[in-house]
């Protein structure tokens, strides 16, 4: 270890850090070539092989010219996962009795609408809420 000096070691170790980062980032571009609704099949290849042929140079093109547009679907993207996750969160813990039946949250939680809308009564609705309690 004597042969390679510590400003070697530090060195290398960023060199490899890049080269990484480079990798993540070629990939981000392809995978967003595919994800892109916008771009016609021809278009996708044609970007595609202007990555891989000229990787330095295709990624820096892509990244100035589509860039904007690789945010908003990454955006959209993590928005579409969110929804859905809440969407299962909400169905696991609505059918949590196992039956599929409605949870007594839910229940409630229409009862009350109804009665801010006017369609329930306060009588009615306190008859509907201890039924729904017992």
């Amino acid at each position: 270890m004597d042969d390679y000096p510590l400003l070697d070691v530090f060195l290398t170790m960023l060199w490899f850090f890049l080269w990484i980062m480079w990798l993540f980032l070629l990939f981000k571009v392809v995978a967003d070539i595919f994800r892109d609704h916008e771009l016609n099949g021809w278009w996708k290849a044609l970007w595609l092989i202007f990555c891989i042929v000229l990787p330095y140079l295709g990624v820096l093109v892509y990244i100035i010219a589509r860039g904007k547009g690789m945010g908003r679907r990454d955006i959209e993207q993590a928005k579409a996962s969110e929804a859905a996750f809440k969407d299962y969160v909400r169905k696991a813990a609505g059918s949590a009795e196992g039956d599929g039946r409605a949870s007594h949250v839910d229940e409630l939680a229409k009862l009350a609408d109804l009665k801010e809308k006017g369609a329930l009564s306060e009588d009615e609705f306190q008859a509907a809420k201890q039924k729904l309690l017992a």
